[in-house]
């Protein structure tokens, strides 16, 4: 059968580019800020974590280890370009790339997961929003600045993505080896995660596998970041009620965070710590956070840090905190409003991403 899988999926593996280029892909795990490059037998591999900056660390006390037969008889999305980005930094020499370990740790994976009866969905990544390039642009060009065109997203459409890169042509042949296993899958009109997030929110899936962070602010309630098969097998888990219940963070003050911090869509605020961030969103809180941000832009924050420098001492860098006051009237967050647009416009993509609704043919 393997054999047979593989015959097909080599049939799909056309245009295949020489292995000295350069291929980029934005791996949804880790720090938002680190990039590095890897060397796998001449093929230069960029990787560059995606989501919201700090996210996963502030989430660290909602994540629960759950066994493997948690997931039985369960119905759950799987953003496959994650899986596929896991998957091949597990083997990075460019002969395990080319006998192709990857796919069988993807089998090992989906065996797994069928065991326990399990049904399996995979969603891919259509294009690239539009209000993502910007992001897109200054990662491949080692964090240069946005030029003011790539503030202007009205205009832009969403880029597609190239269907004959090396990174595409293992998500055709993941795709195969998930048809030859019965596997359903569901071509995303642009971010996967936020396609396995609207499945999630209107039950048609008990969860989604990412290690996206977006992936909570497009409306996702269970969350399955990684699975290990060895030791019995387990899967890391986030539900949205803990993070409600625990930390007081609905999705609405998770957006916000992805204003202040730094996101795909948004570079946040200079000199903002985690913590801070955290406290101040908080402290408006989730029911009335995004309106302030619609009628004040980030002012607010200026506001809140103003009026906090009499209390304690907050751990985050002392020296890059104080020069908060200084980056907001640099960004000219409290009078410029063509950056006020700008966050409207980051909070109206992931209020309403680009997605099949959970009643279009797609979905069915």
């Amino acid at each position: 059968m393997m054999d047979e899988v593989k015959k097909e999926a080599l049939m799909n593996y056309h245009a295949r580019p020489q292995r000295n280029e350069r291929f980029t892909y934005f791996m949804a795990h880790g720090d938002y800020e680190c990039e590095q490059y890897l060397e796998c037998g001449g093929l230069e591999v960029s990787v560059v974590s995606m989501g919201v900056k700090n996210l996963w660390d502030i989430l660290e006390s909602c994540k629960k280890t759950l066994p493997l037969h948690h997931l039985q008889n369960k119905r759950v999305c799987i953003d496959l370009s994650c899986w596929m980005v896991q998957l091949q930094n597990v083997s990075k020499s460019h002969s395990c790339i080319k006998q192709k370990v990857y796919l069988r740790g993807l089998f090992h994976r989906l065996r797994a997961l069928i065991a326990v009866n399990c049904t399996i969905v995979f969603v891919t990544d259509g294009s690239i929003p539009a209000i993502k390039l910007s992001t897109y642009r200054r990662r491949l060009n080692s964090g240069s600045e946005v030029t003011q065109d790539d503030r202007n997203l009205q205009n832009v459409t969403s880029l597609r993505r190239n269907m004959g890169s090396e990174f595409s042509c293992m998500i055709q042949e993941a795709k195969v080896l998930g048809m030859a296993l019965g596997i359903a899958c569901l071509d995303g009109i642009e971010e996967a995660e936020a396609q396995c997030a609207v499945l999630n929110s209107e039950s048609l899936c008990d969860g989604c596998f990412t290690s996206d962070s977006d992936v909570f602010l497009f409306g996702a309630r269970t969350v399955y970041r990684d699975i290990c098969l060895g030791d019995g097998g387990y899967v890391t888990c986030y539900e949205m009620t803990d993070i409600e219940r625990r930390l007081g963070f609905g999705r609405n003050s998770l957006i916000t965070l992805a204003l202040l911090l730094g996101c795909d869509y948004s570079q946040g605020v200079h000199g903002l710590g985690p913590e801070s961030a955290c406290q101040i969103v908080k402290s408006v809180g989730d029911n009335v956070v995004l309106q302030k941000v619609a009628s004040e832009g980030l002012s607010f924050v200026k506001k809140k840090r103003s009026s906090k420098k009499q209390g304690a001492v907050s751990k985050c860098n002392n020296n890059k905190e104080n020069s908060l006051d200084h980056d907001m009237n640099v960004n000219g967050s409290e009078h410029d409003s063509q950056r006020d647009d700008q966050h409207l416009q980051v909070i109206d993509a992931y209020l309403k991403p680009k997605c099949h609704s959970a009643d279009s043919d797609a979905v069915h």
